[in-house]
């Protein structure tokens, strides 16, 4: 179970970027297939540049419609080196409107 992103309300993005670095090296052995999941408005742009962000990396994605529609769940299992690649990722990801990564 991932929680990396757990209670993250008033803490500096620096100082949160830090710590899960540290989580990262500290309970994985990279380079190694990484876990990512995100839930963003299905829109086939907010799709698109969920892509454009994972095209030079080798990864599998999985993808759901919520019940009504409304929304989009993606697992992306991507191959990353190190922990900073984890987080250079989910970076570029926070940038995409309306995604909540999980």
């Amino acid at each position: 179970m991932n929680h990396l992103f757990a209670d993250t309300t008033g803490e500096d993005p620096e100082e949160f970027y830090l710590s899960l670095k540290a989580k990262l090296e500290e309970n994985h052995n990279f380079p190694e297939d990484y876990l990512y999941k995100f839930i963003f408005p299905n829109d086939n742009l907010k799709l698109t540049e969920l892509y454009q962000i994972f095209d030079r990396i080798k990864y599998t994605i999985s993808t759901r419609e919520s019940k009504n529609g409304k929304y989009i769940s993606a697992s992306m299992l991507a191959f990353v080196l190190d922990a900073d690649q984890v987080i250079e990722l989910y970076k570029k990801v926070s940038a995409i409107e309306g995604v909540i990564m999980l």
